[in-house]
């Protein structure tokens, strides 16, 4: 089973850049699917980017797009979600998550669908 360690989370203004990593270990980890999420106060969690096990195929959220991406490095067990351009709405905290690569991941942008979590990351936007 892998576990998860998310960092890089902080304190950021309005339009500053924030890269989170997530490192994983105790299994191979080309053999998941790996996801972002973010949960702001009183909110549900929600989908923010994800990634095939090459990093070939990835996946914003409409927030997202064009202003995070995401990347991994298999040969660090780690995966990367930089942030620019920050907006206070992006405050949060960032969960990566993880699932196995030969899942169905069809429905990638559903939390329930990931099977190993870290314990997220505060990032914190001011304006």
């Amino acid at each position: 089973q892998v576990q998860l360690v998310e960092s890089g989370g902080g304190l950021v203004q309005a339009g500053g850049s924030l890269r989170l990593s997530c490192a994983a270990s105790g299994s191979t980890f080309s053999n998941y699917f790996m996801g972002w999420f973010r949960q702001a106060p009183g909110k549900e969690r929600r989908f923010v980017a994800a990634t095939n096990w090459s990093a070939v195929t990835t996946y914003y959220s409409d927030s997202a797009k064009g202003r995070f991406t995401l990347s991994r490095d298999n040969a660090k067990n780690t995966v990367y979600l930089q942030m620019s351009s920050l907006k206070p709405e992006d405050t949060a905290v960032y969960y990566c998550a993880a699932r196995d690569r030969f899942d169905y991941v069809g429905n990638y942008y559903k939390a329930d669908g990931y099977t190993t979590w870290g314990q997220g990351t505060q990032v914190t936007v001011s304006s």
